[in-house]
């Protein structure tokens, strides 16, 4: 089911299959800033990523010796979510453990994902609680997948010549993920900025994801062709990733606050030996979110 939260600038409409955004709305200049979900390039917006981010090796993991089987970026995506209150400019909704959900992934939750406009400004901001109610500790991963339409600026219809934006920093580390299995490789690469913004080439995403680890920046923005921003997501999270359909000039980008990431290539180990992996105590709450700003 489709619910919306607004306030004077924008209009936000939200799925409750994953709680998944699917239309930010400017109500002044009609500007849509998600992408619409086009199958040809990626048929989802901003799926919710839970309780894995990225691939694992040979697609399962093992935890106390037993594999269990599981996808890329886990299961909430794919799950319908109860509303569990709503205002006119915020809504909250809740995905809790079931008998299909242990039989994958061994651990009792609540996983709670609230949205909230800022009263009087253009930002959205998104809340993640996961509340483990079991009586052992819990291991996960969760994060975000914002899909951001850009200006097509190319002729081919793609976002050749739009820029983006990394807050504080001149050069950006990050690592690159194996085409075939979506783990990530070691070696170390280094993007150049210039004022801290690189302008998007054509083959810009052909090689991989960027995945950049270290908190070596807490804002990343997308600017137009004369370097006006149009989205800013702001957020503290470990790493975070930045991606768009390889070989496909798709006229969209995601920029993708992580608490957790995939496996490396060639890991081996057990659940809790994975790298960002997060711990919750039995009967506590973790807490995290981002910030997205429409100009």
């Amino acid at each position: 089911m489709r619910y919306f939260i607004e306030n004077d600038d924008l209009k936000v409409e939200i799925d409750s299959f994953g709680a998944e955004v699917k239309s930010v709305l400017n109500k002044h200049t009609y500007r849509e800033y998600m992408w619409y979900g086009n199958k040809k390039y990626w048929g989802r917006t901003s799926p919710v990523l839970f309780p894995f981010v990225g691939s694992l090796t040979d697609k399962r993991f093992i935890w106390q010796g037993y594999e269990y089987p599981m996808g890329q970026h886990g299961f909430a995506r794919d799950n319908e979510f109860k509303k569990i209150s709503q205002t006119e400019d915020e809504i909250w909704f809740s995905l809790q453990s079931d008998l299909k959900t242990l039989s994958v992934y061994p651990f009792p939750f609540d996983l709670r994902i609230g949205y909230k406009l800022e009263e009087g400004s253009k930002h959205l901001k998104v809340f993640w609680e996961v509340f483990n109610p079991g009586d052992q500790t819990m291991y996960f991963s969760i994060g975000a997948h914002p899909a951001f339409l850009v200006p097509t600026t190319g002729k081919d219809g793609s976002m050749e010549g739009n820029y983006l934006e990394f807050e504080g920093v001149e050069e950006i580390h990050y690592h690159g993920n194996d085409r075939k299995t979506g783990l990530s490789l070691e070696e170390d690469l280094i993007l150049k900025l210039e004022d801290g913004r690189v302008k998007i080439s054509k083959d810009f995403f052909d090689r991989s994801t960027y995945m950049v680890e270290g908190k070596q920046t807490g804002s990343v923005s997308i600017l137009d062709a004369k370097g006006q921003a149009f989205v800013k997501v702001s957020f503290d999270a470990p790493l975070f990733a930045i991606w768009s359909p390889e070989e496909k000039n798709a006229p969209f980008l995601c920029i993708e606050p992580w608490y957790g990431r995939c496996d490396s290539v060639g890991f081996e180990g057990e659940l809790q030996e994975r790298p960002f992996t997060n711990v919750l105590k039995a009967r506590e709450t973790f807490l995290a979110g981002y910030e997205i700003e429409f100009m």
